[in-house]
């Protein structure tokens, strides 16, 4: 079973589960291991699964048959460090941050010390730094199931989230991360490449300090012409030293603070679904940042899991009077009781206006949940 556990786990890049999908997944293993197609492996499941929560290995999360897996206690080993995770677009290991990260086992080493502890992406660009850009918290490490030799650096669900602003790697010609630094103040070039490297609590504080947006007055104007990336670092808040930033990510208000600022940002303020771009007399945009699949289910706070909604059809997307296909069609409910008012102010095609670029429309993982537990057809 425990063997079950882990494959499952490294399956779904996910430390969460259900025991039917445990069940789907690994009856034919189950059956190897017991010699049985009879009830054996459905009647021993339960025992096996208790066993392991007694262990500590699993830990139950609800009545629908929802567990988390741990792991065994002597794999459980607390890491030491902060780190840093280097990412690609293109990259070859098609990673989901907000999920996974796989890395070559010449970096094992360096991965233990981030486990249970949170983590900065780092995504070099030639043709401009997008740099640091979103923090998690590494939950554990798994062998990659699809990729023999591979690891998984699993992360801790609901942990991911994007600053509110790219921070470059260097400002006004000195790297942010200070520990890549040699004694004589230049970079040292052997740590700066390294994919994953430990990072000081100063570096982590003062890169989270930069990237998060701590006032309402930076979210997206109208009136501003500048592109983003001359203008995102006009008026920082100080360096607060040795406060430890990682408590203020689990905030709800810090999150959505940044999530809502991506959000608008990639759809230019503009509600996705009928047009509207309404900007107040402060230059406050009307449209809201609306998570797809809801945080309560698990829902990350990422671009891809994000749309920009006016308020109104954002009421009536969280309630399921409104979805979308994975297309972007506009998906109207039968229970609707004034169709025809909803036709006058959606896309009259029936279209969402989406993101140009991929990396920022609705992934389809998050618009498939949203029509099966969301939407009432």
């Amino acid at each position: 079973m425990v063997e079950a556990a882990r494959r499952q786990v490294a399956r779904s890049g996910s430390s969460l589960f259900t025991r039917q999908a445990l069940i789907e997944a690994e009856l034919d293993n189950m059956i190897g291991a017991t010699g049985s197609r009879g009830a054996t492996p459905f009647q021993t499941l339960s025992r096996e699964l208790q066993q392991l929560r007694q262990s500590g290995a699993l830990e139950f999360i609800d009545d629908h048959g929802t567990y988390r897996w741990l792991g065994l206690p002597w794999e459980r080993q607390q890491g030491t460090s902060k780190g840093v995770f280097v990412i690609g677009s293109h990259s070859i290991y098609a990673d989901e941050p907000e999920r996974f990260y796989r890395f070559p086992p010449q970096w094992m080493r360096n991965a233990a010390q981030v486990v249970g502890n949170w983590i900065i992406y780092q995504e070099p660009r030639r043709a401009g730094p997008r740099g640091y850009y979103a923090v998690a918290k590494v939950e554990r490490i798994v062998p990659d199931p699809t990729n023999e030799g591979m690891f998984m650096a699993l992360i801790e669900p609901g942990s991911y989230l994007e600053f509110g602003r790219d921070v470059p790697f260097q400002l006004e010609g000195q790297a942010v991360e200070r520990g890549l630094l040699n004694p004589d103040g230049r970079l040292n070039n052997g740590r700066a490449i390294q994919s994953i490297r430990a990072i000081s609590n100063e570096d982590f504080n003062r890169i989270v300090d930069l990237g998060l947006v701590e006032d309402e007055e930076l979210l997206p104007r109208i009136d501003e012409d500048e592109p983003a990336e001359l203008r995102v670092f006009e008026k920082p808040d100080p360096w607060q030293g040795s406060v430890d930033r990682s408590t203020t990510l689990v905030s709800r208000k810090v999150r959505d603070r940044q999530f809502r600022k991506r959000v608008l940002d990639v759809y230019d303020c503009r509600c996705a679904l009928t047009g509207m771009k309404l900007i107040n007399g402060g230059g406050r945009a009307e449209a809201q940042a609306a998570h797809i699949m809801s945080v309560e289910a698990g829902g990350p706070d990422v671009v891809t899991n994000g749309i920009a909604l006016s308020g109104t059809v954002h009421w009536m997307f969280d309630r399921g009077l409104i979805s979308l296909g994975d297309d972007g069609e506009i998906l109207l409910s039968r229970k609707i009781n004034d169709i025809e008012g909803v036709e006058k102010i959606i896309y009259p095609d029936r279209r969402a206006r989406l993101p140009t670029l991929a990396t920022h429309r609705p992934h389809s993982r998050y618009l498939q949940w949203h029509r099966s537990e969301c939407f009432h057809q």
